[in-house]
């Protein structure tokens, strides 16, 4: 039985993004799997009292069940709600990069108040076309869609590609008015995964590009995909403690608050968690490697998880502050 967002406590972008335009930040859209992961974002945003996107890819909904998801996300309303003393965050649950129409109404009738459809892959007539349908069906349910145009570079979950194509300025005026998408998707110069850049590359987000889609379409909401930074810190740990983990590099956090002051509305944010979280993991097992209860390795793993994202808002994103407004 198909259910409404509204019905679990969320929101749609809406909203957040027109404050988030106005007031020069980013809303966080942070990646969840599991329980440990969806307390830390929820307790990281209560206490800066930022507004959050909850994410969940294709990949991710296999693997956590859509029925529990739909429950978790409930979940995480009231829990903000408890921390917060009765007074909730504006908390969206948001598909990313849904790949086909029927994912996308899947995704609606379990009760995500957001979603995208990503036809980056499809050539461009055909990224319009499919993004206007899921559009279509999405707003006859106050959903809102992000539709992409460009394609990143690197691996993450079940996105993939070899390549890296710029957003054309030109192609942005005529997809959003076709396509009647909420939000847009481009590629300046992010990259998805862990493995982004090698040392040496000092990676840079073109912010021409940005500055020359911000002429095209004025106050229009802009998401970065592949925003995470790779802190070295956490990389040294995890391979300090056992792991093997290639040199790189992300995006520095100073280009992303940069790019959080224009019209980049919403940063995602997913590989750094995953970072964090498996430095804390691996530091326990190597530390005390007689311990066996789960809670004792994911315990620390979400408390390190909720400190990184903490951080985030309040100095990547400068989202701390604003989930009232």
């Amino acid at each position: 039985m198909a259910v409404s967002y509204s019905q679990l406590g969320l929101v749609n972008t809406v909203d957040m993004f027109k404050k988030a335009v106005k007031g020069g930040y980013a809303i966080p859209a942070y990646n969840f799997n599991n329980m440990e992961q969806l307390q830390a974002i929820v307790m990281a945003c209560t206490e800066t009292l930022s507004p959050v996107i909850l994410q969940v890819s294709s990949g991710a909904r296999k693997y956590a069940n859509q029925t529990l998801l739909q429950y978790m996300a409930q979940g995480a309303v009231e829990y903000a709600k408890e921390l917060n003393k009765g007074k909730n965050i504006p908390i969206c649950l948001h598909l990313d990069h849904g790949d086909t129409y029927e994912l996308c109404v899947s995704c609606i009738e379990s009760g995500f108040s957001s979603v995208m459809i990503d036809g980056s892959h499809h050539d461009y007539e055909t990224n319009v076309e499919l993004t206007k349908k899921v559009v279509e069906y999405a707003h006859k349910h106050n959903v809102t869609v992000e539709g992409e145009l460009g394609v990143l570079a690197g691996v993450e979950d079940e996105v993939s590609s070899e390549t890296h194509t710029y957003t054309e300025p030109d192609q942005v005026e005529d997809f959003v008015k076709k396509t009647g998408v909420d939000s847009l998707a481009i590629s300046i110069g992010t990259s998805h995964g862990a493995f982004k850049f090698k040392p040496g590359q000092n990676p840079k987000i073109r912010l021409d590009i940005l500055q020359e889609i911000e002429k095209r379409i004025p106050g229009f909401p802009i998401v970065l995909h592949g925003s995470s930074s790779v802190p070295q810190e956490l990389v040294k740990k995890i391979n300090e403690y056992g792991g093997k983990l290639k040199d790189a590099i992300g995006i520095g956090e100073d280009q992303l608050r940069e790019a959080a002051k224009s019209a980049v509305c919403k940063i995602n944010i997913d590989s750094d968690g995953r970072l964090a979280m498996t430095a804390a993991i691996r530091e326990v097992f190597a530390k005390q490697p007689q311990e066996f209860d789960p809670r004792k390795y994911l315990g620390p793993a979400r408390d390190a998880l909720k400190e990184l994202y903490k951080h985030k808002n309040d100095a990547v994103l400068g989202s701390s502050g604003h989930a009232f407004d």
